[in-house]
């Protein structure tokens, strides 16, 4: 069974954009997924990228139009200057760890639910409330928003740790068990074919 590690940030545009289709794919190949949300700020500064504000104005100015054709191109709605962005999405990162330690809802929904809030709901994912209704809303106990979090902690620098050693510089980012790496929403197409002929 293939399987396939899924390093993405709570707060990333493009985490948002990725919907659920790398569940999707998964279901059709028969892998499995272990998701690893990480500071993405930190794995741009530990991997030779330029964070947003130090980014030149070209730069600045293509990603406000890639991210519009991409809201387009997938018909998910996204707000190019949200209310409560940036945001800390430490928290909301915690809440994911947990939940994938407990089990018993859906982890694609809830990344995406996490992810929609601050790109097309204008809702404040480092709110202790906001987080509590995404985990419900995903079929999680929303009280896990409250326990966990020195060990969320723990595995949300672990994660980091664990991306840049395998080859991690940006989110999301895709690392197949046989170490097939893919950056981007936009390369979930190519994840799809490969797991068709390798898997």
């Amino acid at each position: 069974m293939p399987h396939i590690d899924y390093f993405f940030a709570t707060m990333s545009p493009f985490t948002y954009l990725a919907g659920t289709r790398l569940e999707d794919l998964a279901a059709r190949h028969g892998a499995t997924i272990t998701y690893k949300p990480l500071d993405l700020g930190a794995l741009f500064l530990r991997t030779g990228g330029t964070p947003l504000p130090e980014r030149h104005p070209n730069r600045l100015a293509y990603r406000l139009q890639d991210l519009r054709r991409l809201s387009e191109k997938t018909g998910l709605p996204l707000n190019l200057k949200p209310a409560f962005w940036p945001v800390n999405g430490a928290p909301a990162a915690y809440a994911v760890i947990a939940a994938q330690r407990e089990g018993g809802g859906d982890l694609g929904q809830l990344v995406h639910s996490i992810t929609r809030c601050v790109w097309a709901e204008e809702r404040n994912i480092a709110d202790d409330e906001v987080i509590r209704a995404c985990l419900g809303a995903a079929g999680f106990d929303p009280a896990l928003a409250d326990r966990g979090m020195m060990a969320g902690a723990e595995t949300y620098a672990a994660n980091l740790e664990e991306a840049v050693a395998r080859g991690a510089f940006g989110a999301p980012f895709y690392i197949t068990d046989k170490d097939e790496r893919f950056w981007g929403q936009d390369r979930l197409a190519d994840l799809d074919h490969w797991l068709g002929r390798n898997a």
